[in-house]
């Protein structure tokens, strides 16, 4: 799974000029799916996100997570994160789990991600969205959890042990 993170004073999906899910400060998570990708993967992912110190404290040093800002996240299916552009034109999305494999997925991930306490809105899996944001920061993350290295050394099992 790859996840695109960005710290935003607020954001918003909006399909067919309908607001879909909506946001304050917390994290626009844009979330991609390969073949491989398991649940493991998605609790793993949550948590290691509910957890990163990004947000200010009353210092104004990257401190807090999400979950002690009071934030909330805003998670959009993202196939184009897997998307390879090294040869011609034409990205190749290869990569990408077809829907079948990755809506399930993708719904499990947002769940993990409620169960560590945040509040989740979501995009809807295959629409045409309209995401518009305010980054604040701007603070952008890239995480994928294929850069893990061993499963075994990293503790990414079908228990998905902390991270």
């Amino acid at each position: 799974m790859r996840a695109l993170l960005q710290r935003v004073a607020e954001a918003r999906v909006t399909v067919e000029d309908r607001v879909i899910g909506e946001i304050g400060p917390g994290l626009l998570i844009l979330l991609g799916i390969t073949h491989t990708d398991s649940a493991a993967e998605g609790a793993w992912l949550a948590k290691k996100i509910a957890g990163l110190r990004i947000f200010e404290d009353k210092n104004g040093k990257m401190n807090l997570s999400v979950l002690e800002s009071g934030g909330s996240a805003l998670v959009v299916s993202q196939f184009t994160l897997f998307g390879d552009a090294r040869k011609g034109r034409r990205p190749s999305f290869t990569q990408a789990a077809p829907p079948a494999h990755a809506e399930p997925l993708y719904a499990e991930f947002c769940n993990a991600l409620t169960a560590q306490g945040l509040t989740v809105a979501r995009g809807v899996f295959q629409a045409a969205m309209q995401v518009s944001l305010v980054n604040d920061g701007p603070v952008t993350l890239w995480l994928d959890t294929a850069e893990l290295g061993s499963r075994a050394n990293t503790g990414l099992n079908s228990n998905a042990a902390s991270g």
